[in-house]
């Protein structure tokens, strides 16, 4: 089983949901109507951290589960905290300025790119193994 990673799992899919009720909260407050995506700067910063937000999932949840199975539910699942932290601090920096986006997306970036590349060592080792 792996109950620490679908726990991560959903604290991901909740801070993408977040991301967008700040999007819809920045089109009230920034009067940007839908289906308009530019206009304000500070709305279009709000926007794009939850695009990217998004751009991302593809690459971190496959890479987040198949650690999991190949590896360690523990691992992948710490990994995946860290993920969660760093896409927070990069929705809330970037809504301040982009010049403060910076760190965490390294920080995410970083976590996406370690349970990427060991659950490719793995899979790799294993079939060699086999």
């Amino acid at each position: 089983m792996y109950h620490f990673t679908a726990l991560v799992t959903c604290l991901a899919v909740l801070v993408y949901f977040s991301s967008s009720i700040l999007v819809s909260r920045a089109r009230v407050q920034f009067g940007v109507k839908v289906p308009a995506i530019t206009g304000d700067p500070d709305f279009e910063r709000v926007f794009r951290a939850q695009m990217n937000t998004l751009e991302w999932l593809p690459i971190f949840l496959p890479s987040l589960w198949l650690f999991a199975i190949y590896l360690s539910d523990g691992i992948a699942a710490l990994l995946g905290l860290v993920w969660v932290v760093g896409r927070i601090l990069y929705i809330l920096g970037y809504a301040k300025a982009a010049a403060k986006r910076g760190p965490g997306f390294a920080i995410q970036a970083l976590a996406a790119i370690a349970l990427w590349i060991g659950a490719l060592v793995t899979i790799a080792w294993r079939l060699v193994q086999a």
